[in-house]
């Protein structure tokens, strides 16, 4: 019996794990594990597991399409492959790569069975464009400490490796079990529901999700992003969504389908550079950077891939550890889109009810939290952001905050670009319908005053039947107040060294202003 484990490479398509699975098979199996040993018990997100029901279903359809079934068990998985190779012998056991090492002894402990039991594991790389290994071992054995480096060691190493071909599953035989409960695991009739592997259900509101999940839809929405990346190259600019963010619109970002491998991160890169070298008949030649996010996320799997300390402050060596400040009143009013910014507001409202924010917005809800405002440490937003984001990503949610924070990814606390959420919310969205849309006290105050509503005098407030400070929040800091303090505190933390610690930082200074999706001129202090 051949079993193909499936974790987050969700997907029929590009998936060399299936192919292999396939290989010489004279029984295949597909099976799925929530896992209930080696992860934490406690991690159940509403939004990213109800997003991973429904891949789940998506698969399950799939493999039904071909006369089969997805097996999704809960449990821990060393057991279910014990009671797999009791019923008939298991030959090969092959899953695509988990390379963060929150999931290292999960798969240590799966790899020593399988030799005790005479499995062969076959484990493929296609989570990543490459394998986090390769880049490191190419990097003398270090992660690079640049993303301008890292971008020079990959290229060094080669081309990601193309998408592998469709499966064939003429004469494959397949095994089919009925489900089956005991006090070790459970064998679910089919896909579960959120109650049936322990997720608690959400608050009425906070049920808004408008991405979806499954392999299907991901291929739908991938066919209209390489639209949108084809009109962006014929005008002139790439990275449509970060260039031009629409926060308003249907979200374009395929994140969450690539966080669970729905859709394959190698097929993502190598239609968008096909599609770039038709537009320009190969000069220039397509390069990196036209699919930089994809890039970025790399770079922090590689960055993280011997660092299990790498979505915490302490004992994290790449993470400069900054005296932040500790305020459980100013946390909980960032979280509940309280904090009197009203574009802010809309950010952390739009994540806890949909599960999804842009990218842009998370960087400015990001530094509002730590040193832009609240100067409160980065890894509790991380955490909470990693437990309401549909798309939530150990590695590229960590570097993230680590990289906004100043934590580590930059120079030395001296980055120029500080945001001033005011500014960049009207940059983003000028309009001012994004917070009308999710801060619904707000709705009725004109374009002048949506985004600082406290600047609206009283009879405009009362117009608008909302009183700042009584029906909306007032501003828990002032911005222009506390960015100096802030400012302050960097400098005085710097000054401490003698020398600059060795840690991760940008390139170059249009490197910061790249990630921040800002023009090179644009200062939004």
């Amino acid at each position: 019996m051949n079993v193909l484990w499936f974790r987050r490479g969700l997907r029929i398509h590009d998936n060399p794990a299936l192919l292999s699975a396939l290989e010489n098979s004279k029984d295949f199996i597909a099976l799925f594990v929530f896992d209930t040993t080696f992860q934490d018990p406690g991690y159940k997100p509403y939004h990213m597991n109800g997003f991973l029901l429904e891949c789940l279903h998506d698969l399950n359809e799939s493999l039904e399409s071909v006369g089969t079934k997805l097996h999704v068990f809960q449990g821990c998985p060393l057991e279910v492959f014990r009671h797999l190779h009791n019923i008939k012998p298991i030959n090969k056991l092959c899953f695509i790569q988990d390379c963060e090492p929150i999931f290292h002894e999960r798969d240590i402990a799966a790899k020593n069975l399988c030799s005790e039991l005479d499995i062969e594991v076959y484990e493929h790389v296609a989570h990543t464009l490459w394998d986090p290994m390769d880049i490191i071992a190419s990097n003398g054995g270090t992660p690079p400490l640049t993303y301008e480096m890292f971008v020079h060691v990959a290229m060094s190493v080669g081309d990601p490796p193309k998408p592998v071909a469709d499966p064939e599953w003429k004469g494959v035989k397949f095994l089919t079990l009925e489900p089956f409960e005991s006090n070790r695991f459970t064998l679910f009739g089919g896909v579960p529901t959120l109650s049936q592997i322990g997720v608690p259900e959400n608050p009425v509101g906070c049920r808004g999700r408008r991405i979806f999940g499954g392999e299907t839809n991901a291929l739908k929405h991938f066919a209209i992003r390489l639209q949108a990346e084809e009109t962006a190259f014929r005008s002139g600019f790439y990275q449509p969504n970060q260039a031009r963010p629409d926060l308003l619109g249907p979200p374009l970002s395929l994140s969450a389908a690539i966080s669970v491998g729905a859709i394959s991160v190698r097929l993502f890169y190598w239609r968008i550079h096909e599609i770039f070298d038709k537009v320009n008949r190969g000069n220039p030649p397509a390069w990196l950077g036209i699919t930089g996010q994809i890039i970025w996320r790399d770079y922090f799997y590689a960055m993280s891939r011997m660092n299990p300390k790498f979505d915490k402050e302490v004992d994290n060596p790449i993470c400069l550890q900054i005296p932040w400040v500790e305020n459980e009143e100013f946390f909980e009013k960032w979280k509940n889109g309280q904090t009197g910014y009203p574009f802010i507001d809309a950010g952390m409202r739009q994540l806890n009810q949909e599960g999804w924010m842009h990218h842009s917005v998370r960087n400015a809800v990001a530094m509002f939290l730590t040193r832009g405002d609240l100067w409160l440490n980065w890894d509790i937003g991380a955490e909470y952001m990693a437990n309401q984001l549909v798309d939530s990503d150990w590695s590229v949610n960590s570097g993230n905050w680590m990289w906004v924070s100043s934590s580590a990814f930059e120079r030395l606390l001296d980055c120029s670009v500080c945001i001033n959420s005011v500014l960049y919310g009207k940059r983003l969205e000028p309009s001012g319908d994004y917070i009308r849309r999710y801060v619904p006290e707000l709705a009725n105050f004109e374009f002048e005053y949506i985004h600082e509503p406290w600047k609206a005098p009283i009879d405009i407030q009362r117009t608008a039947n909302c009183i700042i400070g009584q029906d909306y929040p007032a501003q828990m800091v002032v911005h222009e107040e506390v960015l100096p303090r802030n400012l302050e505190w960097m400098k005085e933390f710097r000054q401490k060294f003698k020398e600059t610690p060795a840690h991760c930082q940008p390139s170059s200074n249009s490197e910061v202003y790249k990630f921040f999706c800002l023009p090179d001129d644009s200062l939004p202090f």
